[in-house]
């Protein structure tokens, strides 16, 4: 990116900024034109002074009466100086971490607007590295910006003063803040790659990290902890390569920009006293202008700050911009849900889905009577989750309806089909909360209710945990077994009575006799579901009403568990296979 064009894309993104918080930006700026107008006093008094105090006591030996004077205008100064740094620092904090405050919430309702489809193609440590890093540094330029103002104002008032006392000294004086500035700039656009280079390298240690504490468990099974450690290492040391690179590079520059400033007073010194011999100046003319210029020196680095920042705030917010621009988002209709009703059909015409160019389902049918128990088996990778996935609106069809009570699922406004439908994985997801708040997830919900459905779902074990339902789970409830695990998140399923409960694999982790009398109990309880589950153990098989055979990309076969049994060899074979494991698991047990 050119010089003009970092300037021209950061002042929109710091524009994007401002108008979010715009107060606090305008009340920092009035802080920082405070100072401005302090620092430009400062020298006035300094130059007042010195010509009518300092120099006639040293020339005339004169006691003037100016010093209480000179004194309440110090303080003064002083006072006018400190309420403005109050003010802009206050105000410049607020804006920086409200605006921060804000992406992050916009980042995180965006993307949970997106279909999955797009989370599968992400990287969770990526994602984790643009809602930390990549927002802190792409909102840093907000920190120095009312200031920057301020000083923009200071330097307008500046010339304008030094112009009123001469103009010689005026001209040399634009001559070296233009060049101090132009250093600013280049040094912006030179370090603008780098600092993409160190974000893209923050995102990298983000995602080996990410991967490493979530797949712990795999890792040290293996015996892989040195492997990922050397890659964790590897990623580090780029990161910090690029690090050193980029303020290796800052710094260069700013032994240019801090040295430019001292220059020039010498300079502008040298041309004073000269002005001074000729009679066009006076001693306080230029006593006035060193001490301003002097002055200046700090506040001039504040825009080269906004500068530098600008570089690093544009690299990361690219990649903030990149999750903003991704449109691939659920549309959603208007209808509100009932979930007072009983237990609701389900029926589907001709679907088809697949990941991406791999089909998965092609053209399937389906037609499920309202209070109905479906078991939906299959062979490996015949799209059995897929299609529970399809049934809960988590994923949407290629082409094809899928109807609930008549009513297409993606004719519901957002949020209101997961008050009909409840979807349980095999993979139980816990919150690092308490049994109760994984349960009710903080709904308000009677102890009734909640003991029914834990008994429902088999979950007994709650109660002999060490504060029963209030007991705190770890993260993901690490603290549980994984069959612990599968029945809390089937006890919320059922705590909201859906009118259509899918479970996808959702007790594999549970023994089979167990798992069996979740589903007896789930059949006989008073609930307002239909039940889709998919199911291996035939012992779950045969408490279906129905069962769904699914192969070859679509429904091979639909009734009940003795019809297929008798209609579909392939089903036939399965189910066969399914008996022969789990004798022989049973006998190993044994």
């Amino acid at each position: 990116m050119t010089a003009t064009g970092i300037l021209r894309d950061g002042w929109r993104l710091i524009l994007r900024f401002v108008k979010r918080h715009p107060w606090s930006y305008f009340l920092g700026a009035g802080g920082a034109a405070m100072y401005a107008f302090a620092i430009i006093g400062s020298s006035l008094v300094v130059g007042w002074i010195t010509d009518n105090l300092i120099i006639p006591v040293l020339d005339r030996g004169e006691s003037p009466d100016t010093l209480v004077m000179a004194v309440v205008l110090i303080l003064g100064v002083a006072l006018f100086k400190a309420i403005g740094i109050v003010i802009r620092r206050t105000s410049a904090g607020w804006l920086q971490f409200s605006t921060r405050k804000d992406i992050r919430n916009d980042l995180l309702e965006h993307q949970l607007d997106l279909k999955m489809a797009w989370f599968d193609r992400q990287h969770v440590g990526d994602l984790l590295a643009v809602a930390d890093s990549d927002t802190d540094q792409g909102t840093g330029v907000l920190s120095p910006l009312p200031f920057a103002t301020g000083v923009s104002i200071l330097l307008i008032g500046t010339m304008v003063m030094i112009t009123a006392i001469d103009l010689w000294l005026a001209l040399g004086a634009l001559v070296g803040l233009g060049l101090i500035i132009y250093y600013d700039i280049r040094g912006s656009w030179v370090t603008y790659s780098m600092w993409e280079k160190v974000q893209a390298a923050r995102g990298r240690v983000s995602s080996i990290a990410h991967e490493s504490f979530d797949g712990a468990l795999t890792v040290k099974s293996l015996g892989r902890e040195s492997e990922v450690t050397e890659s964790f290492r590897e990623a580090s040391d780029f990161l910090r390569d690029r690090l050193i690179e980029v303020n290796s590079t800052w710094t260069r520059y700013q032994v240019i920009i801090r040295a430019l400033p001292q220059v020039l007073i010498v300079i502008l010194l040298a041309l004073g006293a000269y002005r001074v011999g000729t009679g066009d100046m006076t001693p306080g003319n230029v006593v006035t202008v060193v001490y301003l210029l002097s002055l200046l020196a700090f506040p001039v680095q504040i825009i080269g700050f906004v500068l530098w920042d600008l570089a690093g705030s544009l690299a990361a917010w690219k990649r903030v911009q990149h999750v903003f621009d991704a449109t691939d988002k659920v549309g959603y209709g208007v209808l509100v849900a009932d979930p007072t009703k009983g237990p609701a059909p389900v029926s589907s015409e001709t679907v088809h889905f697949g990941y991406g160019d791999v089909p998965v389902l092609d053209g399937f049918d389906l037609n499920l009577q309202a209070g109905t128990t479906l078991a939906v088996v299959g062979p490996t990778a015949s799209g059995k989750s897929t299609l529970c996935l399809l049934l809960a609106r988590l994923w949407d069809p290629d082409s094809g309806r899928i109807h609930i009570e008549e009513r297409d699922l993606r004719s519901f406004a957002p949020s209101e089909l997961p008050r009909e439908v409840a979807f349980v994985s095999q993979d139980a997801f816990l919150f690092d909360a308490s049994v109760r708040s994984n349960i009710t997830l903080d709904e308000t919900y009677s102890d009734d209710e909640v003991d029914t459905v834990v008994a429902m779902a088999g979950a007994g074990f709650v109660r002999d945990l060490p504060d029963g339902l209030d007991t705190q789970l770890g993260e993901r409830g690490t603290t549980l077994s994984g069959g612990q695990r599968q029945r809390i998140a089937l006890a919320r399923a059922l705590i909201r009575r859906p009118r259509l409960l899918i479970l996808d694999d959702a007790t594999s982790a549970v023994d089979p006799s167990v798992e069996a009398e979740i589903l007896r109990s789930l059949r006989l309880a008073d609930l307002p579901s239909t039940i889709v589950v998919v199911a291996y153990r035939p012992s779950s098989i045969k408490l279906a009403d129905q069962v769904v055979f699914v192969d070859e990309k679509t429904v091979l076969g639909h009734g009940t568990h003795d019809e297929l049994l008798q209609s579909l060899p392939a089903y036939a074979r399965l189910v066969q296979a399914y008996e022969h494991e789990a004798r022989r698991l049973q006998q190993e047990a044994s």
